[in-house]
């Protein structure tokens, strides 16, 4: 959430920073808001102040033997009056809050302009796509070969844009998660950390996913204020929920492996073919917590973490720079890598490495000692995959496929499926 203060003292400035996010602040509804909560909060005040005065000479006069019983009856006057001024303060505060909640983050001065994802910005580029010497084919006819995904018998099981997964297909999405997680353990610094993937509105609130984007999520039951997780991002940064932090446990680096649940309720006719938008699959999220002055060094770094994954498999990739109008409602900046896929001639996301700065930390109240002031102070965090494991495996699947329908195993990979170096049809 934006610090409402800097929202009051010039909300036509934050309106103008987020239209490079396409979304209009509502600056005259908050502004006539605002003058009946200030008008509410100085009548408060001033029944308050006067309940108190009216309230010591109540003790005065009982002192001096006099009759108190007009005085009380002031009171009680001045108190119903004082309930009913406290009633409608906190009635326009609670709408006041329900705009800042669907308020996105403000874009970073270094966010291109731009409408949707064609107008991102490359920023590198690492690997050269292959050649081959035969027309590659797409994840799904390869593994159809292979007899290692099948869509049919997820779609009889449950529905569309599920998949079940057989044999060494199985194996190596397993392998591919082992080797994610090792690396960031062993080479990166992450502590991996297990998290329900069950979680409550009040985290999903504190992260920036409700109130906006409930149509994208799974509700368990109506009767229950429980939803399946749509990313690790979710139950990781809220381990920091309501806590002060001291300043040598910064930065706290965390890495989990969960399934993730999406409704893709925004996505009807896109990529329904394959693995690349499915409602249920896997993902090894980094999520960094970090004090405010390193927040964009460390966006950098986590992002360098994440290439790393793609550089050890030699799979071919770049990092574009996200524009306002593609940019997530919790992110003031963020960094896109998308992996090379031969069978659609084309670079497809794997990951977003977004730098949230205090927005989410403001909603969570995750705070730290500052040293210098001795007072606590908002976090800034940060989160992006490390990575998505079925796109990854897409990946390796179209990268690194032969003619006879075969599929070499990348070296990385090779010790976590004992040994076997091809997956043959």
């Amino acid at each position: 959430m934006l610090d409402p203060k800097l929202v009051r003292s010039n909300p036509q400035a934050v309106a103008k920073l987020l239209l490079k996010k396409k979304y209009v602040l509502d600056v005259e509804r908050f502004n006539s808001l605002e003058v009946e909560r200030k008008q509410f909060q100085v009548e408060t005040e001033h029944l308050q102040n006067e309940r108190n005065l009216r309230s010591k000479n109540i003790g005065k006069a009982k002192a001096a033997g006099e009759d108190i019983a007009p005085l009380l009856a002031e009171v009680s006057q001045i108190g119903d009056r004082l309930e009913v001024a406290k009633n409608k303060l906190k009635a326009v505060q609670t709408r006041l809050d329900d705009i800042l909640m669907g308020v996105p983050n403000i874009p970073d001065a270094s966010v291109p302009e731009g409408e949707s994802e064609a107008e991102n910005v490359e920023l590198r580029t690492w690997g050269e796509p292959k050649k081959f010497t035969f027309k590659p084919g797409d994840h799904v006819d390869i593994s159809s070969g292979l007899s290692g995904i099948d869509f049919d018998a997820a779609a009889k099981i449950t529905g569309s844009r599920f998949a079940t997964m057989r044999g060494p297909i199985a194996r190596l999405h397993r392998a591919l998660t082992q080797f994610m997680l090792n690396v960031q353990t062993g080479e990166n610094g992450y502590e991996e950390v297990y998290v329900p993937y069950i979680v409550n509105a009040d985290s999903l609130r504190a992260t920036g996913q409700l109130p906006k984007f409930e149509e994208d999520l799974f509700k368990l039951s109506v009767d229950q204020d429980w939803y399946l997780i749509p990313t690790a991002e979710v139950p990781v940064t809220n381990l920091v929920r309501d806590q002060i932090l001291e300043a040598d446990v910064l930065p706290l680096k965390f890495v989990s492996h969960t399934p993730c649940f999406r409704s893709e309720a925004g996505s009807y006719g896109r990529d329904t073919r394959g693995m690349i938008r499915q409602h249920q699959f896997e993902k090894v999220e980094l999520v960094q917590v970090v004090e405010p002055a390193l927040s964009f060094q460390a966006l950098e770094q986590l992002t360098g973490h994440a290439e790393s994954i793609l550089q050890k498999l030699g799979l071919p990739y770049r990092v574009v720079a996200l524009c306002g109008g593609d940019l997530g409602f919790s992110a003031t900046k963020t960094n896109d890598i998308e992996v090379w896929l031969p069978g659609q001639q084309a670079y497809r996301e794997i990951s977003s490495c977004s730098n949230c700065l205090d927005f989410q930390a403001r909603r969570m109240q995750a705070r730290w000692r500052n040293p210098q002031t001795g007072k606590p102070e908002l976090v800034h965090t940060l989160n992006g995959s490390g990575l998505a494991v079925g796109r990854t495996l897409v990946a390796v699947i179209e990268n690194y496929q032969n003619e006879d329908g075969s599929v070499t195993i990348p070296e990385a990979l090779v010790h976590y499926m004992g040994g076997e170096a091809l997956i043959s049809p």
